[in-house]
């Protein structure tokens, strides 16, 4: 498939309430359609809680939900979650294809500022996966700042960063979707919660889809709740790489 038409969710987050949560997103969700791909915030059931693993929703629960939602809309359906396993917590992105096959990445770049690391134990590599011709990467949050782990070694198309990036930080957001489009020749979907936690953090949302070539095709008003559309074309991906070849000079690295 050369186009792919995705969606990104700007939205506010019940804290710690995961049924409330789901019930937010049902409504939005149920009214998409023609879409290959909806994507949903970081830690969608609870907000950025170092807690919310103990008290969150289990993974068969959320992975059912997520299910449902891709069965009826015929589309990728995805966002991270805090999830409780037998080794300890983890802040998972969890994307689930239409017949219910179930892509994870575990968040590799934990956030010490906020003591993530203390609470969730951080994935040991980055995945990726294809779906429906496209090479898609995984990432969550602070990932973000970390361009080696996220280099396109020509092995991907398209990063989708879920986030609840706070409000203070936006520039930086921002510019650093921007960067990670450009540098790795790769479409790039940012996207990031809005309103208030229970820690009393602001967030601004700030959700952009950009092109390789670093236009920006959709961007959400910030503060606002917003549901952003773009149709990604892999013809004109590589077409863009052929053209302008500055991959084939990325030096070489091992992680």
């Amino acid at each position: 498939m050369s186009a792919l038409n995705i969606t990104v969710l700007q939205e506010t987050l019940s804290w710690m309430d995961g049924e409330a949560n789901l019930r937010h997103f049902d409504r939005i969700i149920s009214d998409i359609k023609g879409r290959d791909l909806i994507l949903l915030p970081e830690m969608f059931t609870t907000g950025f809680a170092m807690e919310a693993a103990k008290s969150s929703l289990p993974q068969p629960q959320v992975v059912e939900w997520l299910h449902k939602h891709a069965r009826a809309s015929d589309a990728l359906v995805g966002g991270s979650a805090a999830i409780q396993t037998d080794s300890g917590a983890v802040n998972r992105f969890l994307l689930v294809e239409p017949d219910g096959t179930l892509h994870q990445y575990d968040k590799r770049h934990l956030f010490r500022m906020a003591d993530e690391h203390h609470h969730y134990l951080p994935g040991e590599k980055r995945e990726i996966f294809t779906w429906r011709g496209w090479r898609i990467l995984p990432q969550i949050c602070y990932d973000l700042r970390f361009p080696v782990f996220a280099r396109n070694r020509n092995d991907y198309d398209l990063a989708l960063y879920v986030a609840n990036w706070p409000a203070p930080r936006a520039r930086h957001w921002q510019a650093l979707l921007l960067a990670r489009a450009i540098e790795n020749q790769a479409y790039v979907a940012g996207c990031n919660r809005i309103g208030s936690d229970g820690n009393q953090h602001q967030y601004s949302g700030d959700s952009q889809i950009i092109s390789p070539q670093g236009e920006i095709l959709s961007a959400a008003e910030p503060f606002k709740p917003a549901r952003l559309d773009a149709t990604l074309s892999l013809d004109e991906l590589k077409a863009y790489r052929e053209l302008f070849p500055a991959w084939r000079d990325a030096d070489a690295f091992s992680l």
